[in-house]
């Protein structure tokens, strides 16, 4: 009785105190790794976060922090590490996005340009390669990427006027980018691109407009509606379900509390809302970025952490698993969980802006998932045929391990040497896939074997190279 009234008493100063804390322990989640990489005296130590997969699979977190950007390796859970870091202008915003293997960094530091990071040299180290300034750029507040584009979001007014968006052609070469058209007509806090069309989330006035892209020389408006039509302020990003009909949308305030905001759109003509959304038995958190992985919506929601919804029908979503990164409370501070990211292995990040980055996983298998597959446990080692076969010369190759090992996965000729290694490192259970290059290793017109070892497993299948 004594102990039973002791947690009562708890639960009354909690709830006199003024302060609201998590109403529920995690569900359905399960913590891989904490990591404070670069902890530093500002009051918002980390920002955005995102993800890069390797060739061969390996999987690396993205996190922002106030002195630069850290590189995590998160492919073993075992092992999780920072594997690299670029300095940057001190900065309490900074985002990236990934092209081919390399990473571009923005933030709103005067001057800060974009960094351009080549990937390719990982898990060893990674390579700054410049700083790129295109004419009248300084900063940036967010970035968006689609194909061989970047989109600089709520870039300084000389540059994009009222803070817009410009865009920048990686296509010719990735290590100097060529600025392309511009859109002024309104401030743009963030924005998703889908098939050349722009949905950008315009903070200061409760909208979003649709941008016609297809000539990235010249942006133009579809229209402008209101997305958040109770305040002249709130939306913050978006992200658009994978058959187009529903668009969500964050809404960045206070007061009202903001909420996920889900939207019809399948006649631009009509965008009809739908409802709104919070997290179970919570009213006091603000909702920051979300991401949708197929069926399912991985939210960033500040001081209630990391949320993962099931979108699957949109008009009745449905909180299915959460994991709170800021446990100190549920105020209505701007702080917590800044960004997420889902990797196909399905271990999801979160950047937390008190503590760093959260790696965590849930107890249960993500399906329905759209272009992003995610793993799976399988129940033993398997080597898959490569496709296509023949190839020339680039070409996939699947395999499945059971359990956390070691494994190697090795290509020879018909001699029997080995002509390149795809993987010789230790793994999680899953299922991967590894994009193989043959003109990478100078191999011409043959018939090749290719051999996965695993603890107590072996087996080889045979492809060819056709030119």
């Amino acid at each position: 009785m004594k102990k039973i009234s002791k947690i009562i008493l708890l639960a009354v100063l909690l709830f006199s105190s003024g302060r609201t804390f998590s109403q529920l322990a995690d569900y359905n989640t399960h913590l891989l790794k904490h990591l404070n990489p670069r902890p530093t005296s500002f009051q918002y130590k980390y920002s955005a976060c995102w993800g890069y997969t390797a060739p061969n699979g390996r999987e690396y977190a993205i996190i922002g922090c106030q002195p630069g950007t850290s590189f995590v390796d998160i492919t073993d859970s075992s092992n999780i590490h920072e594997v690299g870091f670029v300095s940057g202008t001190s900065s309490e915003w900074r985002e990236m996005k990934v092209y081919s293997h390399y990473a571009y960094i923005v933030s709103e530091a005067s001057s800060s340009g974009v960094q351009i990071v080549d990937l390719q040299y990982l898990p060893d180290s990674v390579h700054f390669v410049k700083k790129f300034v295109a004419p009248g750029h300084s900063s940036t507040h967010s970035i968006s990427q689609s194909g061989p584009y970047l989109y600089l979001n709520g870039a300084n007014s000389s540059f994009v006027g009222s803070g817009g968006i410009a865009v920048l052609d990686l296509s010719v070469d990735p290590e100097t980018p060529v600025l392309k058209g511009k859109w002024t007509s309104k401030y743009v806090h963030d924005c998703r691109v889908l098939n050349d069309t722009i949905w950008a989330s315009n903070i200061y006035t409760g909208q979003t407009s649709i941008i016609d892209a297809r000539n990235k020389s010249t942006l133009s408006t579809v229209r402008t509606w209101n997305s958040y039509p109770q305040s002249t302020i709130s939306t913050h990003n978006c992200a658009i379900t994978s058959d187009r009909k529903y668009i969500l949308t964050t809404n960045e305030m206070d007061n009202p509390v903001g909420k996920l905001f889900i939207y019809n759109i399948s006649d631009l003509n009509n965008i009809t809302y739908v409802r709104d959304w919070a997290p179970t038995n919570l009213t006091t958190t603000i909702v920051h970025n979300v991401e949708i992985y197929g069926n399912y919506a991985v939210i960033a929601h500040y001081t209630s952490g990391i949320r993962i919804v099931d979108i699957s029908n949109p008009l009745l979503p449905v909180e299915v698993a959460w994991y709170d990164t800021y446990k100190r409370d549920n105020t209505t501070d701007y702080v917590g969980c800044w960004g997420v990211f889902m990797f196909p292995s399905g271990k999801i990040i979160g950047s937390d802006t008190d503590s760093g980055l959260y790696v965590v996983k849930t107890n249960f298998t993500i399906t329905g998932t759209g272009n992003q597959t995610v793993n799976s446990v399988p129940v033993k080692y398997s080597l898959s045929q490569n496709y296509p076969n023949p190839f020339n010369p680039n070409t996939n190759i699947n395999f499945s391990i059971p359990v956390n090992s070691f494994i190697n996965l090795s290509v020879f000729n018909l001699a029997g040497q080995k002509v390149a290694e795809l993987v010789n490192d230790r793994r999680d259970a899953g299922n991967y896939e590894i994009a193989f290059d043959g003109s990478r290793y100078g191999l011409s017109s043959s018939t090749y074997f290719y051999r996965l070892q695993g603890e107590g497993f072996s087996e080889t299948k045979r492809m060819i190279l056709l030119k």
